[in-house]
C-alpha cells in the first residue's frame, strides 16, 4: 500500500469513526437515522474501493508512512473534524440531497411508465376541463384533514385555470372508515357519474370522521339510489379501483395524502394554492405533447 492509500485509509477510519459516533447519537434520539449513516459509510467505501479490495497492481519503491507518521495524520484529521464538525453534517446533508434527487428521478420514471393509468384510467373522476391541456392528479383520503383543507385550493385552481384537468384517485389509508367511504364514492361514480363531483365535495366538507354509513347518508341527501349504491359497492370494479390506486401509489412512492402528480413530478402534502399553481405551469411549459400533460 502506498502513501496515498495509507492516507485515504486514515481519513476513512476517522470519517467512519465519526459516523459511528453519530449512530450512537441517533440511538439516544438526538441525531440522524442509522440508515443515513450506514449509507454514508457505504458511499465512502464505494468511492474508495482500495480500502476493501487489493489494488489492481502493486507499486514498488514507494516509501511507506511510519507508525508515527500515520498517527500524526490521524491526529491531524481528527483535530480538524473536531474543530469543524459541520463537515460531517454537510456530508450527511449532501448524501440526503443525492438520495432525494435519486428518489425524484425514480418517481418521474414511474410517472412515464404508468401515465395511461395515472391520467386516462376509466377508474377515476375528472374535474375541471375534461379536455384541458394539463392534468393534475390528486390522491386523497376522505378522512384526511389536510385533504379537506386543500379542497379550497383545488376549487380555486379549477376556477382560475379553464385549461386545467383534475383527476381524483381514491387512496384510503386512514383506516376502515376511509375504505368504506371510498367504496361508496366509487359506487357513486358507477351509479350516478353526473353526481360524483358533488358527492366528492359533500363528503370532504362533512365535519368529523366519515365511514360507509355516513357516506351512504350523504349520498341519499343528494338523491342517489341507496339500493343501487349498495349493490355496486359489492362489485369487483370497486375493489379493482382501490387496488389500482394502491398500486400506483406504491409505484410512485407516495407517503401520505394529499399527494399530487403532474406529467413531470410528484408533490407530497398540502402545499397550498401557489405551489400547486407553479407545478401546473411548469408541467404545461415542459410538456411537448398536450395529450400526456
Amino acid at each position: 500500500m502506498n502513501q496515498k492509500s495509507i492516507a485515504i485509509a486514515a481519513i476513512g477510519a476517522i470519517v467512519i469513526g465519526a459516523v459511528g459516533y453519530l449512530i450512537g447519537v441517533e440511538v439516544a434520539g438526538r441525531g440522524p437515522s442509522t440508515a443515513v449513516t450506514e449509507a454514508a459509510i457505504k458511499s465512502y467505501l464505494a468511492d474508495h474501493p482500495d480500502l476493501v479490495a487489493p489494488p489492481a497492481e502493486k507499486t514498488t519503491d514507494v516509501a511507506l508512512l511510519s507508525d508515527a507518521q500515520l498517527d500524526q495524520v490521524k491526529d491531524t484529521i481528527r483535530s480538524h473534524l473536531i474543530a469543524n464538525p459541520e463537515i460531517i453534517r454537510d456530508a450527511i446533508d449532501e448524501l440526503q440531497r443525492r438520495q432525494d434527487e435519486e428518489a425524484a428521478q425514480a418517481q418521474v420514471s414511474a410517472i412515464t411508465k404508468n401515465k395511461d393509468l395515472l391520467f386516462n384510467s376509466e377508474r377515476q373522476v375528472v374535474l375541471g376541463n375534461p379536455d384541458g391541456d394539463t392534468t393534475l392528479v390528486e390522491f386523497f383520503d376522505y378522512n384526511c384533514g389536510y385533504c379537506r383543507r386543500a379542497q379550497a385550493d383545488m376549487k380555486a385552481l379549477i376556477a382560475d385555470d379553464p385549461k386545467l384537468r383534475v383527476v381524483l384517485k381514491e387512496f384510503p389509508v386512514l383506516g376502515d372508515g376511509s375504505v368504506e367511504a371510498a367504496r361508496v364514492s366509487i359506487a357513486v361514480r358507477i351509479v350516478a357519474p353526473d353526481k360524483a363531483a358533488d358527492f366528492h365535495d359533500t363528503l370532504l366538507d362533512h365535519p368529523g370522521q366519515v365511514n360507509g354509513d355516513v357516506a351512504l347518508a350523504l349520498a341519499d341527501e343528494l338523491g342517489i339510489d341507496g339500493a343501487a349504491l349498495k349493490k355496486a359497492m359489492e362489485s369487483e370494479e370497486v375493489s379493482d379501483t382501490i387496488a389500482e390506486s394502491y398500486s400506483l401509489a406504491t409505484e410512485l412512492s407516495l407517503t401520505g395524502t394529499p399527494s399530487y402528480v403532474t406529467s413531470g413530478e410528484v408533490v407530497i402534502g398540502a402545499v397550498g394554492y401557489d405551489a400547486l399553481h407553479d407545478k401546473i405551469q411548469t408541467a404545461r411549459a415542459n410538456c411537448a405533447d398536450s395529450t400526456t400533460c
